[in-house]
Parts: C-alpha cells; sequence; structure tokens
C-alpha cells in the first residue's frame, strides 16, 4: 500500500470537501483554482523581496453553497522571502457590483506548517516576529480586490494585501 504523506492528505481533502460521498456535477461548481499571481511591495522596497511572479501562487477555493458569499481556499505560494508557505483562510463576498465586477476580501493564515516543504516560512520578517512569540512562524493576510469575471469561468482581480503589497491574480472556475 502506498504510503499518503500529510501533504498530500491536505489536498485530497480540499478537493473532495465535506459530501464527497454524494458529489456530483453540481459540487463541481462550488470550486476554482487560483493562479498566476502577480505581487509588488509598494513601500520599502529595495529589490530585496521575492515579487513579481516568482512567488508561485496556488489555492484551491470552495464556496460553502451556491448562494454562499464565503468559501474556504487552501493553497501555498513563497513568501517575500523565498520561503514556501502554507496559506488557509477565508474568502468573503463584499459587493457585487453587477454579474461581472465583485469586491472580495480574504482573511488568512500563512505560514508554517508541519510538513517540511513549510518549515522554513517563519525564518524572515513578520512571519519570524509571530515566531517569537507564538512559537510558529506566519503573518495574517488581509487582502481586499476588485474582481473582473469576464466569463463565469474566469477571472481576474487585483487589490492590495495589508499593508503594503499590490496584488493580482487569476481565477479558475467550475461553473
Amino acid at each position: 500500500m502506498r504510503r499518503v504523506n500529510r501533504v498530500n492528505l491536505l489536498w485530497l481533502l480540499v478537493f473532495t470537501g465535506p459530501g464527497a460521498a454524494k458529489s456530483d456535477a453540481s459540487e463541481l461548481s462550488l470550486y476554482s483554482i487560483n493562479t498566476g499571481s502577480f505581487v509588488y511591495h509598494m513601500t520599502g522596497n529595495v529589490g530585496d523581496y521575492n515579487e513579481i511572479f516568482k512567488n508561485k501562487f496556488f489555492s484551491v477555493e470552495r464556496k460553502f453553497s451556491q448562494e454562499s458569499k464565503n468559501s474556504m481556499l487552501v493553497g501555498t505560494m513563497k513568501n517575500s522571502f523565498n520561503d514556501r508557505c502554507l496559506s488557509v483562510g477565508m474568502r468573503r463576498d463584499l459587493h457585487e457590483i453587477n454579474s461581472s465586477w465583485m469586491i472580495k476580501g480574504v482573511y488568512a493564515y500563512t505560514g508554517e506548517f508541519f510538513a517540511k516543504a513549510f518549515s522554513d516560512c517563519g525564518n524572515h520578517g513578520s512571519y519570524h516576529d509571530f515566531k517569537k512569540v507564538t512559537g510558529i512562524g506566519f503573518s495574517p493576510y488581509i487582502y481586499h480586490a476588485l474582481q473582473y469575471n469576464p466569463t463565469t469561468f474566469f477571472g481576474v482581480e487585483a487589490g492590495i494585501i495589508a499593508p503594503d503589497i499590490f496584488a493580482t491574480s487569476i481565477q479558475w472556475s467550475f461553473r
């Protein structure tokens, strides 16, 4: 029998989600994938940060229901110091302007996790500051963005990770 590591188990749980045993085509429409993140540090930037498209961001998102304004996301990225981090958070659709435009907020834990791949996330910056106090290297991410959906399957967003990081991303939905 093949051994399943904890990271693979985590991804399995994200992709299958609650109610996987009775999954159908409508269940798939609750999922989306976020990729292609561009980031730029707007203050204190002297070229020392991992930015532009080098953060290798990827997350899977699942809405709680078709009508819900909330969803959960799990993903991974390389932080400003090029350390691999786990990101787990909640998304809230704050205001729908019309069927194509949405203002959203994402509130996430981004940091260390028990898997070796994420063990260096707390070595620098605010991640390290939190590690000194709590014993876990992480940084809370507060992100607000404007998302444009030219189709039901594709969206582009741009926003700010508080306090000073400009970010853009692409969202692929299974609607």
